[in-house]
């Protein structure tokens, strides 16, 4: 069987594509000017590496149809051989490498272990592929406490990312150099991977995933397309997890190479939209909103999660990406204005929907986690009496009519958006005839 030919053409300059890179790049370089707190700038930096790394899991998912449930055992193994090299370049006579190169030992990290467990896991496709990567991601995190030594235990490994000669005056010890490091990581690697699509390998990778039949006919294996796809996201992985490593200066078993973390990227990268390449991306800011931000406001941000996951299967399975495209389409061909009453009426449904849901919600998590301080719950600038019947009479009738209105709109919405789709694709012919 041939394997995928390294033949390659560059594109030439696209005007538009340009200033896309330029924005983003852009928008790396001034986020901490306008979102100065603390907070804000923790946050940039996780949705930094996350984008790298969530980039990587849809070379897997989205651009190669594997569901895999064990990619935190790539990004977990950069991070711990990240620390290792952090702390071996901080001791005397250690191997010294510098802390802007870290993230390269990371994914070189993540390459060995695509490498070795990569070989494996490819031989299969679909269902099988999946279930041996659940199984390879449990059986790491079990050795994660067989091997203290490597691991650190249930307590991990803590490290100290200021040593060795300063970098261009900087010894990334305050955060704001920590966060452009990162930024500029995330955007080589955004920009490196986003080539790798257009590349031989990435279009016979597309190819796998649409039609495997195909491709063994006309004399490619697809598991050699697969396993190297499968390696160089592992060495991506590798980096963010690197990146993550050196953001925190401390590094868990539980929260780097457990399937809950895999689960995660899996997740977020499909509710951005795994079939877009921007799809990710989204999805990177979507979890670090919900890990920070939503996990403060409420102990049952995990159930409105799964609660958004599948409304998002049931009513947008290309993910907020697809609907971002959709409109822009409606909007180019002039289209979209007639949709927009329906979008109000649908976001005012989901309003009501969600107020008086989340309201049984929060009461009942009150009432089994902090019934001690009493049955009053402070709710959206309410106080809500979560003892009462009539109050889970009231937040049950409100979601009712949210739920009842959100039906109504979505079917007028649908026929809408049916019409204006025929007009579109009308249109679309005419311009291309």
């Amino acid at each position: 069987m041939t394997t995928v030919s390294t033949h390659y053409r560059f594109r030439p300059l696209n005007i538009g594509r340009f200033v896309v890179w330029s924005l983003f790049a852009a928008a790396l370089v001034v986020a901490p000017m306008l979102f100065t707190s603390s907070l804000a700038l923790t946050m940039l930096s996780q949705i930094g590496y996350l984008i790298i790394i969530c980039l990587s899991y849809n070379m897997l998912l989205g651009q190669g149809g594997m569901l895999s449930f064990g990619h935190a055992v790539y990004t977990g193994m950069g991070s711990f051989i990240a620390v290792h090299a952090m702390n071996a370049a901080a001791r005397e006579g250690g191997f010294h490498v510098p802390l802007v190169l870290v993230p390269v030992a990371g994914g070189l990290a993540g390459l060995a272990v695509a490498v070795l467990l990569g070989y494996v896991t490819t031989k299969k496709s679909g269902t099988t592929f999946a279930m041996i990567t659940l199984g390879i991601g449990e059986l790491v995190a079990s050795m994660a406490l067989m091997f203290p030594e490597f691991f650190g235990g249930e307590g991990g490994i803590t490290t100290n990312r200021v040593y060795g000669a300063k970098f261009l005056g900087w010894d990334f010890g305050p955060q704001m150099q920590v966060y452009y490091l990162i930024a500029a990581y995330c955007f080589v690697c955004t920009g490196l991977m986003f080539a790798f699509t257009g590349t031989p390998l990435g279009r016979m990778l597309n190819a796998v995933r649409d039609n495997p039949e195909r491709v063994e006919f006309i004399g490619y294996s697809t598991r050699h397309v697969r396993y190297f796809a499968f390696i160089i996201a592992g060495f991506f992985a590798g980096v963010g997890g690197g990146l993550a490593a050196i953001n925190f200066e401390i590094v868990t078993a539980a929260d780097s190479v457990s399937v809950v973390r895999s689960g995660g990227y899996l997740l977020f990268t499909f509710l951005g939209g795994a079939t877009f390449f921007f799809g990710p991306i989204i999805g990177a800011v979507l979890l670090v909103l919900a890990s920070v931000l939503l996990s403060e406001l409420t102990k049952a941000w995990l159930l409105y999660l799964g609660i958004a996951f599948l409304i998002m299967v049931m009513y947008a399975p290309g993910g907020i990406a697809s609907l971002v495209m959709l409109n822009l389409r409606m909007a180019r061909y002039g289209r979209l204005r007639p949709l927009l009453p329906h979008y109000a009426a649908l976001l005012a449904a989901i309003v009501v929907a969600v107020a008086g849901g989340a309201a049984m919600v929060e009461m009942l998590y009150h009432l089994q986690l902090n019934a001690a301080v009493g049955p009053q719950l402070a709710y959206m600038g309410l106080t809500l009496q979560a003892d009462r019947p009539t109050t889970w009479l009231g937040a049950g009738a409100l979601f009712v009519a949210g739920a009842a209105l959100f039906e109504w709109a979505r079917r007028r919405f649908v026929r809408a958006w049916d019409v204006a789709q025929e007009s579109v694709e009308k249109q679309s012919r005419g311009a291309a005839a």
